[in-house]
């Protein structure tokens, strides 16, 4: 088994994640040119080209594993000094679409608030997973239930979406029914280019995805709003719809359509006290909000 030396690796991983030898070099406050023989220190042990030297830098295939596990090395590092010194509060850095976010797991996080310093990067859920591969977070909230490399996985449960309006918007372009020929022309409110939710109701009540107008709003909160303020009609999650269903802001376009969207809970292999109390959080509240 290799001697990973820690400078070697934390070198590779600053400057992956900063683009230039110069970056990283500030980062670690020692000089480009240390930067630079850490990493041909590492690249010769290993016998493999683990950057790109380019603008900016990036790591290679080879050098993919060996970023990550410098994140790692730095996460179980701070974890032991924080029991023995209890001085530097851990980081997480987690991964989370932004319905999830905007639900149910700020409220799960909030407890460890003052001992936890959690890094939050919002992702779609079917593109989640690619952050993990990369390190660049320890768990991430994914439509992914393969595990990652290095990774272990769990169900957390369904976020379930429904088709709503305004009723002033239903009556104006669905006034016979969420048909297919209305559903062809009826604005729509999307994510992003990579939201696949209404593309996919849409597929089912025999629609062309591509036909009808889109409004991009790529925020959840702000996304929720669009639909509130008759910019089209939207997916959304019953966590984030109830109370405007309740109090008759919104209306679904069909009382039984729904898109189901599972969720998995993936973590890196590795044990820290901060990571564990992060899961088990993330565990009990998907118990409580999802189906």
């Amino acid at each position: 088994m290799p001697d990973w030396d820690l400078g070697q690796l934390r070198a590779l991983a600053a400057a992956a994640d900063l683009g230039t030898l110069d970056a990283a070099a500030r980062a670690l406050h020692v000089t480009p040119s240390a930067v630079s023989q850490r990493i041909k220190a590492l690249e010769q042990q290993t016998g493999a080209v683990l950057l790109r030297r380019e603008r900016p830098v990036r790591p290679t295939v080879a050098g993919e594993p060996l970023v990550r596990l410098a994140r790692q090395l730095d996460a179980l590092t701070a974890d032991a000094t924080r029991h023995l010194a209890d001085r530097p509060v851990p980081h997480v850095a987690l991964a989370v679409n932004g319905d999830s976010l905007t639900t149910w797991l700020l409220p799960a996080l909030a407890p460890l608030a003052d001992r936890v310093a959690v890094q939050l990067v919002r992702e779609d859920q079917d593109r989640s997973a690619a952050l993990l591969r990369d390190g660049s977070v320890m768990a991430a909230v994914t439509a992914e239930a393969v595990a990652v490399q290095g990774c272990g996985v769990e169900a957390l449960g369904v976020m379930r979406y429904r088709p709503y309006a305004t009723p002033a918007f239903r009556d104006r372009w669905f006034a016979g029914g969420a048909t297919a020929a209305a559903l062809t022309v009826a604005p729509v409110v999307v994510f992003d280019a990579a939201d696949r939710l209404q593309d996919r109701w849409l597929e089912r009540r025999g629609a062309d995805p591509l036909a009808p107008p889109r409004h991009l709003v790529p925020a959840s909160a702000d996304f929720a709003t669009a639909v509130r303020l008759g910019f089209g009609w939207g997916m959304l999650p019953d966590q984030q719809s109830a109370d405007d269903v309740a109090a008759g802001r919104l209306v679904p376009l069909d009382a039984r359509a729904h898109v189901d969207v599972p969720l998995f809970w993936q973590q890196w292999s590795l044990r820290t006290r901060a990571l564990d109390e992060v899961a088990e959080h993330v565990r009990r509240a998907a118990r409580a909000a999802l189906r």
